[in-house]
């Protein structure tokens, strides 16, 4: 009969050669101990490892994310001291507005100007509204009436109005005034022209581009920039009714109603031309800056009444 093979079982020492002892001289290194995993322990906790892994890669971009959030969102106690510094204006002077609609008295407006936050637009109203530049706001219009706003179309920029101006340095006052116009739109937040409020319009934002064109001079063609309209010579001003937020892009505030309210809101209540904005014949004449256009437009939202500042000045 045939026997069955046997098996010599080795015992695990077997398995591995027996490791000579280092000598004296030799350094030592750590003899690593190995650790024996049933199949179980070994499969939770490669899975557990899968796990561990997976949500460290999807949280990193949330991380990421929000670490740049945290950088780009400024501190609250800045924001708060800001808006704090810009809504705390207290007027230094006073000055007055009396006004009169088709010849007949409507009543005095009395402003009250921010002499300490916005000196140059300050200075530059005070000088029209007192007459000591040689020019004043007495016997001018008012140009525009929106539901928001009524706007005054101060000095003209041609005739005597305009050599008295630039006698009087108007240019370098209504550089001041945009410089003025952007430390103020760029520091205050929010809006500026609120509901009671008077502003000095330092820009046009309406105002086309510069269009392009060709012309001769000393025989020879030269491309040259056609400006559509002009820029606005720092004279203009506007009394809000509602919360303007659309002329902040335009408008320096420089004071607020103290008394009069009631005579601004019976100008806003004046009839004017209907605007025709809507009409594509004008948004085509417009975007390609045709004079016309221009010149239509001027018209939109005027008083068929006549708004008349019949005297002004400072009060103190």
């Amino acid at each position: 009969m045939l026997q069955k093979p046997k098996f010599l079982q080795s015992s695990p020492q077997s398995l591995h050669p027996p490791t000579s002892p280092s000598p004296a001289n030799s350094p030592s290194f750590p003899i690593q101990k190995q650790l024996k995993l049933s199949r179980r322990e070994l499969t939770v906790s490669g899975n557990s490892s899968l796990l561990l892994l997976l949500a460290s890669q999807a949280l990193e971009p949330v991380l990421h994310t929000s670490k740049a959030q945290a950088q780009e969102i400024p501190p609250e106690t800045d924001n708060a001291s800001v808006t704090l510094n810009c809504s705390k204006k207290v007027p230094t002077k006073r000055a007055f507005l009396d006004i009169a609609i088709d010849g007949e008295p409507a009543g005095r407006i009395i402003v009250g100007l921010y002499g300490n936050d916005v000196p140059a637009g300050v200075g530059r109203f005070s000088s029209i509204v007192s007459g000591a530049a040689g020019i004043s706001y007495r016997r001018k219009e008012f140009v525009k009436i929106m539901p928001n706003y009524v706007q005054h179309g101060g000095l003209r920029s041609y005739g005597v109005d305009a050599e008295l101006a630039k006698g009087g340095g108007s240019n370098q006052a209504v550089e001041k005034l945009k410089e003025e116009w952007e430390g103020v739109f760029d520091k205050c937040q929010g809006v500026n022209n609120l509901a009671g409020t008077v502003s000095i319009i330092v820009r046009d934002p309406s105002k086309p581009p510069p269009k392009m064109k060709l012309v001769a001079r000393k025989g020879k063609l030269e491309i040259d920039q056609e400006e559509i309209g002009s820029d606005p010579n720092g004279t203009e001003f506007v009394i809000s009714i509602k919360d303007s937020p659309e002329l902040d892009s335009s408008a320096l505030v420089i004071g607020e109603v103290l008394e009069g309210m009631e005579v601004v809101k019976r100008i806003g209540q004046v009839k004017t031309v209907q605007e025709n904005t809507s009409s594509p014949y004008f948004r085509v004449a417009k975007l390609i800056g045709d004079k016309r256009a221009v010149v239509a437009e001027r018209g939109f939202n005027r008083p068929y009444s006549k708004v008349v500042i019949t005297n002004c000045g400072l009060m103190d």
